[in-house]
């Protein structure tokens, strides 16, 4: 077997796994293996901070079901990526991150830009590794590759010392990975199966509970089915929209702190819930011990550990989503005791109270004239897109208006930091979807505050020409922590007034981009009509909103979920 360098090893292993696009920054540690991916067809793309590097390739693996891969160098440079690799963690996103490591020989000497990377991440990681011998290199890539994509997915890390990328190694034929202490449970037991079934024949008040991992076990005509056949109310978590179609009937929208008014008392007064793919988080349950106090639990997962772990699960069932909603819906088809119809009729009274709730309670806010609502403009680019772009938001008030009122109708077409709400998401995850989808319109919807934590990945997506369009609700506030302040601080608002901000159009102007700006409610369409009609340039629009907005609902942290304060 002839070898060759590890810096060919690697990009050799990337190319096997089907990768065309990285993202990174470069330095002395891994000056080699930029040396060698200027050989190959893999697109590099030069970011301009290494949390955007990460950022970038996780929206690149929200958007596009495949593992996003990031490249960093050692130090500083490694550990920029750590809020980025965090993100990706908590909402089990598939991400290989390399990291440059000093020589092995220098480890722990405190040499320059050296760091525990390895130490640092183990929290935050699905799994990471320090490659410390030659030989295991290309079987390291691999393992990582297998990792983050399978079972519950995440982020793996792979630290590589310059020596190694410098050494002769050997690149061994490739053999199905087997892992003695990793084997995801994927089929559900049928005996569960069959429960879970009955417990939906027999429930009066039932309500499908779907998250994120909906989404990215790629389930959701299977979840679709299984509503539609039985006529159950959706409802969903903020990494599962789009999970279900946001403009079928059955749809009740987000539920928790934010979420609507028909989905938390749906959710309060169910018999059954049936939670596919979600954690239980705190900001879905608000106070535990009145979070579907009636209520029996059936909870599908592919992680044993997420099952009991914040609610009493009454019915688990430990299977890839996809799967366990295939067996379902099979378990309806055959049983011929079981009419679908009779099924649904049944839950008439239930679906027509659901409807009461949404009717008497809708999202909603005050329209007033000329003053521009952020609802309002988030509804008419959803109306001008017709609910068919590809969304990426910061983190805030922008966020949860723009999963309240964007009709998310596919998935993968809201990319958001949900677990860890990290301010500075929007725009590089932005990036890394129109490089999965350069035909795709991609909108970052973003605060004046959070827009700047990354602003500077403008200069990456004008250099890689990826013309996302960034809208920025601008209310010269860091607005959710004031809402928090108006309504349980009195008003006393410390530390969020954004007294100075950039003129963000001659921002734009500055990065080659295009700025446009409305400061009246009549301005609104217009500039976001123009956005659109642009396809060959990064386009700012800059909204003027009102300044002390809030959202709602919103459930105070700790209560009930029933306790909502509405418009």
């Amino acid at each position: 077997m002839s070898k060759i360098t590890g810096a060919q090893a690697f990009v050799k292993c990337l190319q096997e796994e089907g990768v065309d696009t990285i993202f990174g920054f470069p330095g002395g540690v891994i000056i080699d293996l930029y040396d060698e991916l200027a050989n190959s067809s893999i697109k590099n793309l030069l970011v301009r901070h290494e949390q955007g590097a990460v950022h970038a390739a996780d929206g690149y693996a929200r958007a596009s079901g495949k593992t996003g891969v990031a490249l960093l160098t050692s130090g500083p440079g490694a550990t920029n990526g750590v809020t980025g690799i965090a993100t990706a963690y908590m909402d089990s996103i598939p991400v290989v991150v390399f990291t440059g490591q000093v020589p092995r020989a220098l480890i722990g000497n405190d040499a320059f830009q050296e760091v525990d990377i390895v130490g640092i991440t183990r929290p935050c990681t699905k799994h990471n590794y320090l490659v410390s011998n030659t030989e295991d290199l290309v079987p390291t890539i691999r393992e990582a590759f297998y990792l983050a994509a399978s079972g519950r997915p995440g982020p793996v890390l792979v630290d590589l010392p310059k020596d190694i990328i410098g050494a002769l190694v050997d690149f061994p034929e490739r053999e199905e990975i087997r892992m003695r202490t990793y084997q995801p449970h994927v089929e559900p037991h049928p005996g569960q199966i069959a429960k879970a079934c009955q417990a939906i024949v027999e429930a009066e008040r039932p309500v499908l509970y779907v998250g994120g991992g909906v989404i990215l076990s790629n389930s959701s005509d299977e979840l679709t089915e299984l509503a539609e056949k039985t006529q159950i109310p959706v409802t969903m978590t903020l990494m599962g929209l789009g999970g279900f179609p946001g403009t079928n009937p059955l749809s009740m929208g987000m539920l928790g702190m934010h979420g609507s008014y028909a989905s938390n008392m749906m959710v309060a007064k169910s018999d059954l819930l049936i939670a596919v793919g979600a954690r239980f988080d705190d900001r879905i349950t608000g106070r535990l011990d009145k979070f579907a106090p009636d209520a029996k639990i059936i909870h599908i997962d592919i992680d044993p550990t997420s099952i009991s772990k914040n609610v009493v699960v009454d019915i688990p069932i430990v299977a890839d989503c996809k799967h366990a909603l295939t067996a379902m819906n099979a378990w309806f088809n055959h049983q011929k005791e079981c009419d679908m119809s009779t099924l649904a009729e049944k839950y008439q009274p239930w679906r027509n109270q659901v409807n009461e709730w949404n009717e008497k309670h809708p999202l909603a806010y005050t329209d007033e004239g000329e003053i521009i609502k952020p609802q309002y403009v988030i509804e008419t680019i959803n109306r001008l897109t017709k609910g068919d772009a590809i969304i990426s938001t910061e983190v805030g008030q922008n966020q949860m208006w723009a999963a309240q009122f964007y009709k998310f109708n596919k998935p993968r077409h809201l990319l958001s930091s949900g677990g860890l709400g990290t301010m500075g998401f929007g725009l590089p995850a932005a990036i890394g979807a129109k490089m999965a989808f350069p035909d795709a319109t991609v909108i970052d919807v973003a605060g004046d505050g959070s827009i700047q934590m990354n602003i500077q990945e403008l200069a990456t997506a004008k250099q890689y020409n990826t013309p996302v369009k960034i809208a920025i609700l601008n209310n010269n506030y860091l607005g959710m922590v004031r809402q928090w302040q108006e309504l349980f601080y009195d008003k006393r608002y410390a530390g969020t007034p954004m007294e100075v901000t950039p003129d963000f159009v001659e921002l734009a102007k500055a990065y080659g981009a295009v700025g446009l700006r409305a400061k009246t409610k009549s301005e609104v369409e217009p500039v976001i009509k123009e956005a659109l009609a642009i396809n060959d340039k990064v386009v700012i629009m800059d909204f003027a909103i009102k300044r002390e907005e809030c959202v709602f609902p919103m459930v105070p942290a700790g209560g009930a979920t029933t306790e909502m304060l509405l418009v």
